[in-house]
């Protein structure tokens, strides 16, 4: 009977656990998507509404090609998603962070094998690739999400191989006033790469029809994980 109740109260912490950690991403989101839209990035928005809703759970920065830039190009329903993980990395940087990559870095995507190359030539003159920076450090509410304009759609590159297992490090929650990265770019410089052209990746990008596609929900819970909690809790209080 004891042990009934030990594990009726351990699933009940897990349920409410699985709907915290849902819930704090979600409110991230939708912060982010507010300074998104104040800064005039509704275009990304709306990429951002189409994707599926599990594609986003923080811990990630995004590169967002303004209105102007997107109107030109056509992005199939299909490779939203695709075409986000390309423009983000898969750890929350604000742009302090970016500018202690040297010229030559080889910065990882959201998308697998994609790498974006670093010319840093100064803070008015920091490129990703083909794209510069051109508005810093615009999602800043969520410790989780980070966002920066660019004023291109990005080319992506991939790496030999051997390069393949480049990671960057998740940072801490920090502030707005933080000079150094969170991770040791001096003891250990990322991962380099020989100054070879990068070649270009397709992402199906041609000149846009006068039509976008429809909107759809950015965010939801995972509703089979906690339904096969509330079963096992169903079971447990059964047998109780």
């Amino acid at each position: 009977m004891a042990r009934n109740h030990m594990i009726l109260t351990f699933l009940l912490k897990l349920l409410l656990s699985s709907v915290s950690t849902a819930t704090n991403s979600t409110s991230g989101i939708r912060q982010a998507i507010e300074e998104m839209r104040t800064a005039n990035y509704f275009t990304f928005i709306m990429l951002i509404n189409m994707a599926p809703a599990d594609l986003i759970q923080g811990n990630i920065t995004f590169l967002m090609p303004r209105d102007k830039t997107l109107s030109q190009t056509l992005i199939q329903e299909n490779n939203v998603a695709d075409f986000l993980q390309r423009h983000s990395l898969p750890s929350p940087l604000l742009f302090d962070h970016l500018q202690h990559f040297p010229t030559g870095s080889m910065i990882p995507t959201s998308k697998p094998d994609v790498f974006l190359k670093v010319n840093n030539s100064g803070k008015m003159h920091f490129f990703l690739n083909n794209a510069r920076v051109v508005s810093q450090n615009i999602c800043t509410k969520s410790a989780s999400i980070r966002c920066h304009g660019i004023d291109q759609v990005l080319e992506g590159a991939t790496l030999p191989s051997d390069h393949n297992n480049a990671s960057l490090p998740v940072p801490p929650p920090c502030d707005h006033n933080i000079t150094s990265p969170p991770f040791g770019l001096v003891a250990s410089p990322p991962v380099m790469s020989p100054p070879s052209a990068p070649q270009p990746i397709s992402s199906n990008i041609s000149p846009i029809p006068s039509s976008a596609p429809p909107l759809k929900s950015a965010v939801s819970l995972s509703k089979t994980g906690i339904a096969g909690l509330i079963w096992l809790l169903m079971a447990v209080k059964l047998s109780l």
